[in-house]
């Protein structure tokens, strides 16, 4: 009898997919949502067994079904650039920008390349259960955006990590989502953190989501290339090279986003 009930549920969505863009949009962010939930509540348990809690190989498992319910989803993601990064010398300040929610599996595929990963993200979703718990076990640092002192102590606390254990610190600079298929203006908190701990910017440019509009109501089918480019070097500057190695940073992503977009709309 589960297995009819089962069935039937899967065909209705079938054709409620087929039928209506409406329905899919929010039967595909069900699906994704289910699927990150499973992902981060259940798969890094194991890993607990080998490495100790709050060590970034906890999330290898998390990233694997991450990668795997997108790909479920008729999304593909190709990643270029990966001569471009270096796992073992130094510390990075990852920067990338952020369109939406799904951005997440931007995330699973640098996680097994990127080598020692850190991931700063709101402090909002540490309480986004059971997701918060999963990426928390991992490593991930949590910022009250609201609270600047606080969160410029917090990324302080990371120079030493970025200095002396190669991390490589995962930061979205917009500080929210773009809505009009733009990269928005840079906040200046990770470009501050590079130049403190006297390390390197990674721009990491992710193709524009073609196939995603929260306005239109539309989630379909599509390709995401996630392009990463040479390492700015940030040996030398001071706290007067804070703005300029911002736009710098932002021209340089802004002229790549709208080349690699241009590839994948194509593909929507």
């Amino acid at each position: 009898m589960f297995i009819y009930k089962l069935l039937g549920f899967v065909l209705i969505l079938f054709v409620g997919c087929k039928l209506s863009s409406r329905f899919q949009y929010y039967a595909k962010f069900t699906f994704f949502l289910l699927g990150t939930a499973i992902s981060a509540l259940i798969f890094p348990y194991p890993s607990l067994l080998f490495y100790p809690i709050r060590d970034y190989r906890i999330g290898l498992l998390s990233a694997w079904g991450f990668r795997k319910t997108v790909n479920l989803l008729g999304l593909k993601y190709e990643v270029r650039g990966i001569e471009n990064l270096d796992r073992n010398e130094g510390g990075v300040i990852v920067v990338a920008p952020h369109q939406s929610g799904i951005d997440l599996a931007v995330t699973a595929y640098l996680w097994p390349i990127i080598g020692r990963g850190v991931v700063i993200i709101k402090r909002l979703l540490l309480y986004a259960f059971p997701f918060g718990i999963g990426v928390w076990l991992c490593g991930t640092l949590f910022i009250d955006r609201n609270n600047k002192e606080g969160a410029l102590s917090l990324l302080k606390m990371q120079l030493e990590a970025i200095q002396k254990r190669f991390n490589k610190i995962v930061i979205f600079p917009e500080g929210t989502r773009s809505q009009d298929g733009t990269i928005l203006p840079f906040k200046k908190g990770a470009f501050h953190l590079a130049i403190d701990s006297q390390s390197m910017v990674q721009p990491v440019v992710v193709s524009r989501y073609h196939f995603l509009s929260s306005k239109e109501k539309r989630f379909g089918e599509g390709k995401i290339i996630i392009s990463i480019l040479p390492a700015i070097q940030c040996k030398g500057m001071t706290k007067d090279d804070v703005s300029d190695l911002t736009n710098s940073t932002k021209l340089l992503m802004d002229k790549h986003f709208a080349e690699i977009s241009k590839e994948t709309k194509a593909y929507s």
